[in-house]
């Protein structure tokens, strides 16, 4: 017989940095699956959930609505017919993530600019003025 290991709400806040309020809220929400409870009533967790609770920070991490969270879980708990409709979700998602690379590149430019021309002043080659150009 195979053990699985378990883990209390408390546990998978440290693995996942997900503060206990928003287990609670994921699972009431349906965002997370029904948990299985111990013999005194606690939830607990097992790998499976974890794994799916690193996969739902990094849809929300990167942007990705509550809404839109709760019909990916929706959809992924219906099993396998929906993969198509997953698919939409996560490449909506995927579009939404390069634009935020792409905006983040052009900040990261100017900012390795201003760095430039702070570099170039204090070697005393830039100009005095009240606004870096």
């Amino acid at each position: 017989m195979e053990h699985k290991m378990y883990f209390t709400i408390g546990q998978v806040s440290k693995e996942t940095g997900l503060s206990v309020y928003t287990l609670r809220y994921y699972e009431k929400e349906g965002i997370l699956p029904r948990l299985k409870r111990n013999k005194s009533g606690l939830r607990i967790y097992g790998q499976e959930e974890i794994n799916w609770l690193k996969m739902i920070t990094c849809l929300r991490e990167t942007g990705m609505t509550i809404k839109e969270m709760k019909e990916y879980a929706r959809l992924t708990f219906q099993g396998d017919d929906t993969i198509s409709e997953r698919e939409q979700l996560l490449k909506k998602q995927k579009t939404r993530l390069n634009l935020k690379i792409e905006q983040l590149e052009i900040y990261m430019s100017m900012i390795n600019h201003k760095l430039d021309i702070y570099s170039e002043k204090q070697k005393g080659l830039g100009t005095k003025g009240n606004i870096d150009n």
